[in-house]
Parts: structure tokens; C-alpha cells; sequence
């Protein structure tokens, strides 16, 4: 026969298991509602930012500059019509030009920096004088003389002033500072103002 006792410990057991499976199914609907929420934002943001869209939104136009690169024999400069990464700014239009100056001739042109330099930033000054700011690998993976420097300081300037009109003039910098020179052939304390007269005047072709 049941006790008393027994009975009120059944009774408390049962609440509990009660209590328990209630709280079991509020936990799942809880669980459940977070999720439908989740699947329903991320719906609507794909929706109203789908993919392609978004790739677009991502994506930077581009514009066709002329790009300076040296002749077989680094007397001249050839110009090459690239298409560049469109900015606002002039000082960040002036570095994505030294990048693909940096990155070479598409059409087979000599190519007036040597490899693994890099452009840190471009500094404009309100007289109109750029300053670029490379990498030492400018000086330490240099080789070539005073013609290679001379190429490549005017497919620089000549590259930049041509394509951006309130630059006047470009003043190379390495890590920031003030050199001598690149490989001591050409002073490079001044800034340089272009020379158009390197240029061979003929039809260019544009690369991407």
C-alpha cells in the first residue's frame, strides 16, 4: 500500500519532469525562433544586396592613362595606354599609376624599375611637387647606368605629371627619406619636372 510519503514524492518527481519537458520545449521553440529569424535576415540581405551586386560594389572603376617605359636602348621613352584603377584622390591616383609602372610593360616595352620594388605612398604638396616614397629594394635590386636612370626617373615623372594635371613635378624618396641618388649616376635631391622631349611620339596600344 501507497504511503502518504510516497505519494507526495511521486507527486514532487512528477512537477519536476513536468517542469523539466516544459522547459525542454521552450528552449527548442526559443532555438527554433532564432533560427527562422536568422534564415529570414539572411534572405532579405541577399535580397537587397545580392551577389553580384555586391561583387560590384566592391569592384573600382578604371580609366586609361599613358604609361612611360624605355626603348631597347634606354635613350627614349614609349608610351603604353593602361587601364588603371580610378581614384578620387590625387595622391592615391598618382600611386596606383607608380604600381603599374612598378608592375611593367604589357606591349614588350623595357621595363625602368627593377623587380620587387614597391610604392609605400605619394605625398602631394600644395606647389604641385609629388613626392614618392618607395621601398629600398629601389636602391639595393638597382643595376644599370646613368641612362637606366635617367629612363627611370622620367617614365616616373613623365608617367605621373602627363596623367595628372596638378602635379608639376616628382621628388623620389626611399623609406621616407631624401637620397643622393639611385645607383649614383643622376642627383636625385631635386625635384624632377617632366621632359617631354624623351618621349617618341607613335601610336600606343592599351594593356590591361
Amino acid at each position: 500500500m501507497t504511503t502518504k510519503k510516497q505519494l507526495r514524492s511521486e507527486n514532487i518527481k512528477e512537477k519536476k519532469l513536468k517542469k523539466s519537458t516544459k522547459m525542454f520545449y521552450l528552449a527548442l521553440i526559443i532555438g527554433g525562433g532564432i533560427i527562422v529569424l536568422a534564415i529570414f535576415f539572411v534572405t532579405l540581405f541577399s535580397a537587397i544586396f545580392p551577389t553580384d551586386d555586391m561583387a560590384a560594389m566592391k569592384k573600382k572603376d578604371k580609366i586609361v592613362m599613358q604609361m612611360y617605359f624605355s626603348d631597347s636602348h634606354e635613350r627614349f621613352l614609349k608610351s603604353e595606354k593602361r587601364f588603371v584603377v580610378k581614384e578620387s584622390d590625387p595622391a592615391l591616383q598618382a600611386k596606383a599609376i607608380v604600381e603599374a609602372l612598378l608592375a611593367g610593360s604589357k606591349n614588350g616595352l623595357v621595363n625602368t624599375f627593377p623587380k620587387g620594388v614597391t610604392v609605400k605612398e605619394v605625398n602631394i604638396a600644395e606647389d604641385g611637387v609629388a613626392s614618392v616614397n618607395f621601398s629600398k629594394n629601389l636602391i639595393r635590386a638597382y643595376e644599370g647606368s646613368s641612362a637606366s636612370e635617367m629612363a627611370t626617373i622620367y617614365s616616373l615623372t613623365n608617367s605621373i605629371t602627363q596623367n595628372i594635371p596638378g602635379i608639376k613635378k616628382v621628388r623620389l624618396l626611399v623609406e621616407g627619406k631624401e637620397i643622393e641618388s639611385i645607383q649614383g649616376h643622376i642627383s636625385t635631391r631635386k625635384a624632377f619636372a617632366p621632359d617631354l622631349e624623351l618621349i617618341v611620339p607613335e601610336s600606343s596600344t592599351t594593356a590591361n
